[in-house]
C-alpha cells in the first residue's frame, strides 16, 4: 500500500495499513510546518554601507581549507564523531532466556537500575546477553526483550532516531531497533502508537 502527499510528492509505503496511516498523519503535520516556514517571510535586515575595498589577490586558503588547521579538525571531528560510552556487550554467555510479552512496563524507570550504556544511550537491567538486553533508551525507549523486530517504528519515524542493531541470539528477535539519534525525537509517539507488541515507550521531556 502507499500513499502520495498532494502538496510535496513525497511517497509513504507500507504493507500495514495502520502503520501508513499513522505515517500518513505524521507526515501531513512535517509537511504544513515546512509550507508554513517557506510561506512566513524573512524580514529583511539593512545592510550598512561599506566602503569599496579592493579584493585580495592572496591564494591563501581559509583556515577550513587546511587539513590539519585546528578549525577543520574540531569541523571534522563533530561530523563524524561516534556514539558516547559503551559498557554494555550484546554478546556473551548468558543463560537467561526469555521471551516476554508486551507492552513495556511504563513504570520501569522506578524499578529498574542503568546497568551501563551503549554508544551513550542507557540500558535498564537486568541484562544477561544474549538472552536478556533489557530496556534501551531514555526519552525513547524500547524494552528489547519484547521486541520482535517488525519495523514499524523505523518507518513511521519521521526523523530517523532509529537504525537496526543486531542481536544474535536473542530469542525474541536477532535485531532490534537503536535510538541512536534519540535527541532528534520530536516526540510525535508515531513510532509508539504503530508497535505491533508495544514495546515502545516515548517519556517527553522533563517526565
Amino acid at each position: 500500500m502507499e500513499y502520495i502527499c498532494e502538496s510535496c510528492g513525497t511517497l509513504l509505503m507500507h504493507s500495514n495499513q495502520v502503520t501508513l496511516d499513522s505515517m500518513k498523519d505524521v507526515h501531513s503535520q512535517l509537511c504544513s510546518v515546512k509550507r508554513q516556514n517557506i510561506a512566513t517571510p524573512v524580514p529583511q535586515v539593512p545592510q550598512k554601507s561599506t566602503p569599496n575595498v579592493q579584493p585580495s589577490l592572496s591564494n591563501t586558503p581559509s583556515p577550513s581549507q587546511i587539513p590539519n588547521s585546528p578549525s577543520a579538525q574540531q569541523s571534522t571531528t563533530v561530523a563524524s564523531a561516534p556514539g558516547g560510552q559503551t559498557t554494555i556487550s550484546l554478546t556473551g554467555n548468558g543463560t537467561t532466556y526469555s521471551k516476554i510479552e508486551g507492552p513495556i512496563d511504563p513504570e520501569f524507570r522506578s524499578k529498574r537500575q542503568v546497568k551501563g550504556t551503549f554508544q551513550g544511550i542507557k540500558v535498564w537491567g537486568p541484562v544477561d546477553p544474549p538472552g536478556q538486553l533489557g530496556i534501551w533508551g531514555t526519552e525513547v525507549t524500547v524494552d528489547f526483550d519484547i521486541c520482535v523486530a517488525d519495523g514499524a517504528c523505523i518507518e513511521a519515524c519521521p526523523v530517523n532516531v532509529y537504525e537496526w542493531l543486531d542481536t544474535p541470539g536473542h530469542p525474541a528477535s536477532e535485531k532490534k531497533p537503536f535510538m541512536i539519534r534519540e535527541k532528534d525525537c520530536i516526540f510525535c509517539m508515531a513510532c509508539e502508537n504503530v508497535c505491533p507488541p508495544q514495546c515502545v515507550k516515548i517519556f517527553q521531556k522533563g517526565q
